[in-house]
Parts: structure tokens; C-alpha cells; sequence
């Protein structure tokens, strides 16, 4: 395994960030590490870099224990913190070469070449970091974690604040270098997730709610869906709450409502049989099955 989490747990005073949290790694997946704001994501993966020790329990990485071969650990870990941590004042190639000389890189003129290529900072590479966008600084900041090689990949939050052309080309890098490096990333967007993770770790106050391959979550989350359908005339939510299998209902807009259900069987035939008795005419009706976002929102919302 690459990361080996064992019934960590981390106290900030009184507050628990992290509750006895367990999970591997291996070698070669990219996995997607999410949760609401709070919950505990930054403070797992400051913990995996040794930025901070964890109040209980243990970490290591690539065989290396995070409390007493920090050192070891930090040397096959690129880190990409949230708040992308860079020297404003330095220019691109001046601050990747500064980064290269603390990990005691043989040939670094040659590596910055290479990093420069595939991050696509060819054209702002004589730039002072402080002129470029933030698209471009993420860039630089996905350089300085992949500049000494790193067996593993840790980036939290990569493509916050993004533009769609930024986020599409970031994304396009994570999936590239997923292919040769071990990648844990965390992000609250859900395509994103699917669209590059093999795996998916959902946490909640402290604690992993959901752990499963991407493509597998619809079964192990309940087995949940949705229906959107839409009325010719007004109807009252609490006689749509009463129809045979609906959980919950939510109003759109108009006469559009979405009915949340629970049951594996499909209950649009219910439906049918409640317009017909109310003497409604159903204009639009889709059954909805979870994704991602849904199964998400059902396992973090506060109740």
C-alpha cells in the first residue's frame, strides 16, 4: 500500500477533527477524498505530509511510519495545500529551481525543463508568479509537487476557483499524472470525481461515511432515485408527501416537483395512479437515478 491510515484521530482543544479514521491507498489509484467544509479533509492530508502528528493512531507512506521517518515520508510525497503556498516576488523558473535545490535534485535544470512542459508554463516561465493568474499559479503549484518525482501525489483543493477553461486543463493534468503516480485529491466538485477518480472517499464530522469505487457507489449507498415530474395545475406538496413510496418532496418551479424514494421498485406507476385520481394531466415525468452529488448530499446533510 502506498497510505496505510490506522484509527486516526486528531483534537483541536476539545474539538475532534478526525475520529478514529481507517483507510488504504494503493499503489497507482487516484483517489477522491470528499466532504462538506469542516470535515476533517485538510487535516487528514496535512497529517499524510507530517505537517502535523495525529492525536492517535498511525500513518505511513510508502512503507514509512509519518512520526518517526518524516523525513523519508516528505521525500516521496508531493504536497499541494489548499491556500497554494507560493513566493509571490520570485519569477516561475527562479521559484522552481529554488524548489528543486531543497530536494537535492541532480540535473535541475533539466527537471524544470520537464516540469515547465507538462504543466504548461511555457509561455509565462520568465513571469514573476505574482503576475499570473490564478490558473497559472496552480500550475506552478502542481510543478513544485511534481518536480522531485514523488511516489505519491497529495493536492487539497486543486482547482478551487477556477475558470472552465482553467479547470478542464488542471483536470486533464491530474488525470495524466494519476496514470504513473499514486494521487489523493480532495474537491467539492462532483464531475470532476467522476470524471478522473478510481475510488471514492466520502467524510463527514470526523468520520468516513462512504468508501467505494466510483463506479460502484449507487450500490453502496441505499438505493435511492429521484422522480422530476410536472402537473397541469397546482397540487399540494403534503398530497404528493402522501403517495405510496415518496420519502420526500421538494417544489421546482411551476408545477415541476421532485419526489425522492427509497424503494428499489420503481413508483412512477403510483404516481400515475394519483394523477389519475385527482384528475391531473403528468406533462413531464423522469425517473432519476443517484449520482454522485445526490448520494453526497444524502449522506452529509445536517439533519
Amino acid at each position: 500500500m502506498s497510505i496505510q491510515i490506522k484509527q486516526v484521530s486528531k483534537f483541536y482543544g476539545s474539538q475532534k477533527a478526525l475520529d478514529s479514521v481507517s483507510f488504504d491507498v494503493s499503489k497507482g489509484e487516484i483517489l477522491g477524498f470528499l466532504g462538506p467544509n469542516g470535515a476533517g479533509k485538510s487535516t487528514m492530508m496535512k497529517i499524510i505530509t507530517t505537517y502535523i502528528p495525529p492525536s492517535e493512531g498511525s500513518v505511513s507512506v510508502c512503507g514509512f511510519d509519518t512520526a518517526t521517518h518524516s523525513m523519508d515520508v516528505r521525500r516521496r510525497v508531493g504536497y499541494l495545500p489548499e491556500h497554494n503556498p507560493l513566493y509571490l516576488d520570485m519569477y516561475v523558473r527562479e521559484y522552481l529551481g529554488f524548489i528543486a535545490g531543497l530536494h537535492g535534485i541532480k540535473h535541475p535544470q533539466q527537471r524544470i525543463k520537464t516540469m515547465i512542459e507538462q504543466t504548461g508554463l511555457g509561455l509565462e516561465q520568465n513571469k514573476k508568479i505574482g503576475a499570473l493568474s490564478k490558473g497559472y499559479r496552480q500550475r506552478v503549484g502542481l510543478a513544485q509537487a511534481l518536480i522531485h518525482d514523488p511516489e505519491v501525489l497529495i493536492l487539497d483543493e486543486p482547482t478551487s476557483g477556477l475558470d472552465p477553461n482553467q479547470l478542464a486543463d488542471i483536470r486533464a493534468l491530474i488525470r495524466e499524472v494519476g496514470k504513473e503516480k499514486t494521487l489523493m485529491f480532495s474537491t467539492h466538485i462532483m464531475q470532476e470525481v467522476e470524471a478522473v477518480c478510481d475510488r471514492v472517499i466520502i467524510i463527514d464530522t470526523g468520520k468516513i461515511v462512504l468508501d467505494g469505487k466510483a463506479n460502484e457507489l449507487g450500490q453502496k449507498s441505499s438505493k435511492g432515485y429521484r422522480i422530476l415530474v410536472e402537473f397541469d395545475r397546482e397540487i399540494s406538496r403534503g398530497s404528493l408527501q402522501a403517495i405510496a413510496g415518496v420519502m420526500k418532496v421538494t417544489r421546482l418551479e411551476g408545477q415541476q416537483w421532485e419526489l425522492y424514494s427509497e424503494q428499489s421498485s420503481d413508483i412512477r406507476p403510483e404516481i400515475f395512479k394519483f394523477a389519475v385520481e385527482q384528475q391531473l394531466t403528468v406533462l413531464t415525468i423522469n425517473r432519476i437515478e443517484q449520482d454522485l452529488e445526490s448520494i453526497f448530499r444524502q449522506l452529509t446533510a445536517k439533519k
